[in-house]
């Protein structure tokens, strides 16, 4: 591993300005390294399909036939704010920013992570399996980019996504549907200051409905919020019209329309007593996903943290990534915590002692097999 070369990339990958449906510049960065690399690469049309400027990158690279291919993913947008980032390269070798931007680490460290693991294989005449890369737009708006990427291109059937905060040795190997709902409530306007019989305040019938929902957490698998309640129009207008805005996570798809189920019922309940109506709209962004702990593709992870004596903590998250979309086409995967820590939050920061354990953990896996898997223990989840 070059550690210089792999910071270099993380800082060239975190100048660029890349929020969600403006990856652009970050592609055309990624397909040039690719290249270099002897990948073969695509870059598909999904951007025009979702309203960005650029499409989900997809790379292909030749290796000994005799292993198994693998899928290495990553993100290539980052949230706001993000643009005129000012690094901060501190003495201990943590990786900030000034503090008024994010860093970027999410996902660019696993970005970075992906790219030197390759280029050490390639510099040091390494055998390595047939390796594939997809590096994805609008991961940030529910996976939105590798939602719509064509799936029959890909020919492994295990991955690896890189997007996971915590410590390296970390593996999500489960995660949680993600739904979001409006329920809009119409009532009747009319001035405040003079009684009407015919009013109908919708922002007090949305409350209601919404001061009997149960939110948080609902039980060990699902959760419930309420986001967003818009409505009125003035101080001295009773508003006619409310938006209540809601989000659904379980580990359960079933458990996910159970749930929402009941928040339909309520506020029909609620509004019809009311004489408002409501209208309901929703939307399924992500699916749960589960890998077993038995698989190879968990086995693998395993013993390659052990061989590196990195300790290796298999978990669930209750946030979504693009592995989502990539378990319900066939490719049984991990998420992996690949050195980025406080994201989506100005406090974000990486190290370069992450950024060299998630790449030495990328380029084992890209050359190994499992030979003697350890057996799962309690204390792994």
């Amino acid at each position: 591993m070059n550690t210089k070369r792999l910071i270099n990339t993380f800082l060239d990958l975190i100048s660029i300005y890349s929020p969600s449906l403006q990856e652009r510049y970050v592609c055309d960065y990624l397909t040039r390294r690719l290249k270099d690399l002897g990948f073969e690469v695509y870059e598909d049309l999904v951007g025009e399909q979702i309203g960005g400027n650029s499409g989900n990158l997809y790379g292909y690279l030749e290796g000994d036939e005799s292993l198994e291919p693998l899928l290495f993913c990553a993100h290539m947008d980052t949230v706001e704010p993000a643009r005129g980032k000012k690094v901060i390269m501190h003495d201990d070798g943590m990786i900030t920013s000034d503090g008024k931007t994010i860093l970027g680490s999410d996902a660019m460290s696993g970005v970075s992570a992906i790219l030197e693991a390759i280029s050490t294989l390639k510099e040091d005449n390494n055998n390595h399996r047939p390796i594939e890369v997809l590096f994805c737009v609008a991961e940030e708006i529910y996976g939105l980019g590798s939602k719509f990427f064509d799936y029959s291109a890909i020919k492994s059937k295990q991955s690896y996504t890189l997007d996971l905060s915590g410590d390296v040795g970390s593996a999500a190997f489960k995660a949680p549907s993600l739904l979001t709902f409006d329920m809009i409530v119409e009532g009747k306007s009319g001035h405040s200051n003079f009684k009407s019989d015919n009013t109908i305040n919708a922002i007090i019938v949305a409350c209601k409905a919404v001061s009997q929902l149960k939110t948080g957490k609902i039980d060990t698998r699902s959760t419930l919020n309420i986001g967003l309640i818009q409505g009125g129009r003035a101080p001295n207008i009773i508003p006619d019209r409310c938006a209540v805005k809601g989000e659904i996570r379980s580990f359960s798809n079933d458990e996910t329309y159970v749930l929402l189920e009941k928040v339909i019922k309520l506020f029909t309940r609620v509004t019809e007593e009311f004489g408002a109506k409501l209208e309901v709209s929703y939307e399924m962004h992500i699916e749960a996903y589960e890998t077993p702990l038995n698989h190879p593709v968990v086995m693998r992870f395993q013993e390659i943290c052990e061989k590196l004596d990195i300790p290796c903590k298999l978990c669930s998250t209750f946030g979504g990534s693009d592995n989502n979309n990539i378990e319900h086409h066939g490719i049984k995967g991990l998420v992996l915590a690949a050195a980025m820590n406080s994201c989506h939050s100005n406090d974000e920061y990486t190290s370069v002692s992450e950024l060299e354990r998630i790449t030495e953990v990328t380029i084992e896996l890209m050359k190994g097999e499992i030979k003697k898997p350890r057996k799962l223990n309690s204390y792994d989840i």
